[in-house]
């Protein structure tokens, strides 16, 4: 069984830093394409961050120069570094795993960005 957990989340004020991480178990992730999404209110789901089976990233124009996606394949796990988080940062982030004929999601991890 495919599991995507991911943990990290938490209240942050503008301008501090989180990092998401995202374990799998049930599959080899470096086999994977891997990404973070992230849903705002009332918004539709959106990606973050991708990174390849080859280590090959892209990025939301938005985060772009802020954010960083990175894998460790020993862990089996995906990190979404955050820095220098915005109030339109707030999300709840999820962690994606796709290759052809398989898409699964994580159950997601809120990410507040208050003063």
């Amino acid at each position: 069984q495919v599991q995507l957990v991911e943990s990290g989340g938490g209240l942050v004020q503008p301008g501090g830093s989180l990092r998401l991480s995202c374990a799998a178990s049930g599959i080899i992730s470096s086999f994977y394409n891997m990404g973070w999404y992230r849903q705002a209110p009332g918004k539709q789901r959106e990606l973050v961050a991708a990174i390849t089976t080859g280590s090959s990233t892209n990025y939301a124009t938005s985060v772009k120069g802020r954010f960083t996606i990175s894998r460790d394949n020993a862990k089996n796990t995906v990190y979404l570094q955050m820095n220098s988080l915005k109030l339109e940062d707030t999300a709840v982030y999820y962690c994606n795993a796709r290759r052809s004929g398989f898409d699964s999601w994580g159950q997601g991890t809120q990410v507040i960005v208050s003063s």
